[in-house]
């Protein structure tokens, strides 16, 4: 049996440089919007995909811009590992929780939020975006 999770997971930048993070109903770590890639589907149309179920954002895929793949211990399934083909997307529109999605948060990527994050956003992805930061352009 598979131990890995394939996902699509989405860097939701708002205007401000806020990013955004749910947590999902019965758990208690924030993460990444995004969800399972299925069988067949693209990880980039998973992705439009899930942020519409998740937070009635409508994406097209141009929008979003593949940043790499990152993989950590899964947040809810002890045993598996998470690993996320990650896109950043930029926008400028209110976003509502939907579907499996109990709790939406913007943070500044420069600290955690005071929230309990899954190991992939806090081990891999906002580090990732905070040393982009720090980058020249």
């Amino acid at each position: 049996m598979p131990t890995t999770i394939r996902i699509a997971a989405a860097l939701l930048i708002g205007g401000d440089g806020q990013t955004l993070l749910v947590r999902k109903r019965g758990t208690q770590a924030f993460m990444q919007p995004g969800g399972k890639i299925d069988a067949g589907e693209q990880p980039v149309e998973a992705l439009a995909r899930e942020l519409h179920e998740e937070l009635n954002l409508r994406i097209e895929p141009g929008q979003a811009a593949y940043l790499g793949g990152f993989s950590a211990p899964a947040a809810n399934e002890p045993g598996f590992t998470v690993h996320a083909e990650l896109f950043q997307v930029r926008i400028d529109v209110p976003v509502t929780p939907a579907a499996e999605i109990e709790e939406i948060r913007w943070i500044d990527p420069a600290g955690d939020g005071g929230l309990l994050l899954a190991p992939l956003t806090r081990d891999q992805i906002l580090p990732f975006y905070r040393a982009s930061l720090s980058t020249p352009a």
